[in-house]
C-alpha cells in the first residue's frame, strides 16, 4: 500500500499544470476583490471537493485527534488499508466464455513453460 500510495502521488505531481483562467480562477479574483476570502466565492465552493489531492494512506485528523487515536503510523495505516480492500473485493463479471478462454490460454502457457500461478 505504501508502494501504491507513493506511485499515485508521482502520477498526480506529474500532471500538467492548468493554467487556463478557469483553473487559476481569474474570476474568483474579481469576485472577491482585495481583503475578501475566498471561502465564499462560487469559484471555491465548485471546486473545493476535488481540488486536493488525497493520498491513499495518509491521516488528515488535526494532532490533538492522532493523538487520541493512538498515534497510527503510515504502516499500520497501509495495513488497514489493504485489508478493508480485500475485504471489500467483489470479482468483477466476465462472460463465461471469456473465462473459459483466458484458463485455458494461461493453462496451455504453463504447460509450455511459463511460471506458474498461486491462483
Amino acid at each position: 500500500m505504501l508502494d501504491c500510495d507513493l506511485i499515485q502521488m508521482v502520477m498526480e505531481f506529474l500532471k500538467p499544470l492548468d493554467t487556463s483562467e478557469d483553473a487559476l480562477g481569474v474570476d474568483a479574483i474579481r469576485e472577491v476583490g482585495p481583503g475578501g476570502h475566498f471561502f465564499g466565492a462560487a469559484h471555491t465552493l465548485a471546486r473545493y471537493e476535488h481540488a486536493f489531492y488525497t493520498p491513499i494512506v495518509s491521516d488528515w485528523r488535526n494532532n490533538q485527534q492522532w493523538l487520541a487515536a493512538g498515534k497510527p503510523e503510515a504502516w499500520q495505516r497501509a495495513n488497514a488499508v489493504w485489508k478493508q480492500a480485500l475485504a471489500d473485493y467483489r470479482e468483477p463479471p466476465m462472460d463465461q466464455a471469456v473465462r473459459e478462454e483466458l484458463d485455458a490460454f494461461v493453462e496451455r502457457r504453463k504447460r509450455e513453460g511459463g511460471a506458474p500461478t498461486d491462483f
